[in-house]
């Protein structure tokens, strides 16, 4: 399924090379979920006074059939956070997860838990 992304950029300007690299990632998470409808990815750098470097925030909003799952990577204190490259990384990684727990639970694949 053809679906939509949408990236917007906040508090930092907008980068050919960061955008490419979502797309990259992008199309990476439709290979396995083809049922996405559309993303909406936000990067962010909200400034931080107590700290040196600015970490970067993704937000990942992914609409399916039936649902919506939003994936917010915001680590603070977490040094790998400035760099841009391994924030998204991250966030796509914590949506992968979200969309395989999420077709789990839909085709009622879950584990049950032994009492």
């Amino acid at each position: 399924m053809d679906s939509a992304m949408h990236i917007t950029f906040r508090d930092i300007p907008s980068s050919p090379a960061v955008e490419e690299r979502i797309r990259e990632s992008y199309e990476k998470l439709i290979r396995h979920h083809n049922d996405i409808t559309s993303c909406r990815v936000v990067v962010s750098a909200p400034h931080r006074h107590q700290h040196k470097g600015r970490t970067y925030q993704i937000n990942i909003d992914l609409v399916l059939p039936g649902g919506e799952l939003v994936v917010n990577r915001d680590h603070g204190s977490d040094q790998s956070h400035e760099d841009v490259y391994i924030a998204i990384r991250d966030a796509f990684g914590a949506a992968e997860r979200q969309l395989k727990e999420y077709n789990q639970r839909l085709h009622h694949k879950v584990k049950a838990h032994a009492n």
